[in-house]
């Protein structure tokens, strides 16, 4: 095995692009190919990996060509959720077809926009017999590690386990179209940003050393909202920034959502997380914040609780741009700073886990069938929301299960 991971990337736009620049903290690896159905943007994506000298990078014509390059060790799959069984599937052809030496693919959150997609992808990477990681950076953010060590070394050790985690994702809309679209993106911002909150609290639920399923889901409460982007003025704001094929008046997406879910620990008792996403947010930009609270202790994390604050008066009217941090609002006023967003985000931590995973030939706790956990849970809580009320998590019943949203036919 090589000492060195070549990554191949799928998608060449926001968030493959964070990804690469994150990889300026990872040892072990090098950005060495990526594929887009749009070529320059492929082509920018790796001179962008070129120009922070993290690897000789080069834009393939598919992703059958990239999976059989021989500098090409590992996958990550950042394209859009609608592709995301196509792009799987090009990948297994060409390794069951025996070019390349493919020894792990990694995935960014969600796994797919449904359970039977998702249920989908793992048959397919099982069928292609290598590693895989789920890509969920908030668990990785240092805070959010760091927080958790303490807190069950020190807390909960003498004072018994966490009962209650709360997490948030929030900021004022994704950057493309179709992030917004709910056939292709599989959802509204449950789908897109739920995911997150849902790892990130059961993670802070669960003892170090513990799997996941040793905190068990029994019931689920949810409910969504459009609450701005389908007023008309905004609907049309929208539409101007985003395409025409963007129509919130007609085809809406939920803006705002919220869940409850109660699990079970390994003694029977109840624990909680409660979960906010919204595309709806305006503050300074992207807020994620968490909080955990146990019987005589408590943790709170809030990413714009920053370290560095600029402050810029009204004179002071310059280009809109993301700069100070991600999904910015403003450039005036006083402005918190994120100053390294891949490593705050959590990025940096989880490129360097997979990496050396898939370097060791370690299967990560955090795979595909994490992803399809999550997925189940997702689905759960757009069901409670459909049907207004709380729900038992009967993950089975879901196999077939499409939001309402994802079909076009909801109606805020």
């Amino acid at each position: 095995m090589s000492k060195r991971l070549g990554i191949g990337f799928i998608g060449s736009g926001f968030i493959t692009r964070f990804h690469i620049k994150s990889f300026l903290a990872v040892r072990g690896a090098d950005i060495r190919g990526v594929w887009s159905p749009n070529k320059k943007n492929a082509e920018e994506a790796a001179g962008l990996a070129d120009s922070l000298r993290i690897g000789e990078a080069r834009a393939f014509d598919s992703i059958e060509e990239m999976v059989a390059a021989p500098e090409i060790d590992a996958i990550w799959i950042c394209g859009p959720n609608h592709k995301r069984i196509e792009n799987m599937e090009a990948i297994v052809r060409t390794i069951k077809s025996g070019k390349g030496g493919i020894i792990g693919i990694a995935c960014e959150k969600p796994l797919a926009r449904n359970v039977a997609e998702a249920k989908r992808v793992v048959e397919l990477v099982e069928e292609a017999g290598v590693l895989h990681g789920y890509l969920e950076d908030q668990l990785f953010e240092p805070s959010v590690v760091r927080g958790r060590e303490i807190l069950w070394a020190r807390g909960a050790s003498i004072a018994g386990r966490p009962y209650l985690a709360r997490s948030a994702e929030e900021h004022s809309g994704p950057h493309m179209p179709w992030f917004w679209q709910g056939e292709l993106q599989g959802g509204g911002v449950l789908n897109d940003m739920m995911c997150h909150s849902i790892e990130v609290a059961r993670l802070l639920l669960t003892k170090p050393g513990a799997a996941r399923s040793s905190i068990r889901p029994v019931k689920i409460s949810a409910s969504i909202a459009s609450l701005k982007w389908s007023r008309p003025e905004y609907a049309k704001l929208l539409s101007e920034m985003m395409g025409p094929e963007v129509d919130y008046l007609n085809r809406p997406s939920e803006d705002f959502a919220r869940a409850t879910i109660t699990y079970v620990d390994e003694a029977g008792l109840p624990i909680i997380s409660e979960l906010t996403t919204s595309w709806s947010y305006v503050g300074a930009g992207l807020r994620l914040s968490t909080e955990v609270l146990g019987p005589e202790y408590s943790m709170q994390v809030n990413t714009l609780d920053s370290g560095l604050k600029l402050f810029f008066s009204r004179r002071v009217q310059g280009e809109a741009g993301e700069d100070l941090v991600e999904k910015q609002n403003a450039e005036q006023g006083l402005m918190p700073v994120v100053a390294n967003e891949t490593a705050d985000y959590g990025y940096e931590w989880e490129n360097r886990h997979f990496v050396n995973c898939f370097l060791d030939g370690v299967q990560p706790e955090d795979n595909f069938h994490t992803g399809l956990e999550v997925t189940q849970l997702l689905m759960a809580a757009y069901r409670s929301a459909e049907e207004e009320r709380t729900i038992a998590f009967e993950p089975d019943k879901l196999d077939d299960f499409v939001p309402a949203v994802a079909r076009g036919v909801w109606k805020p």
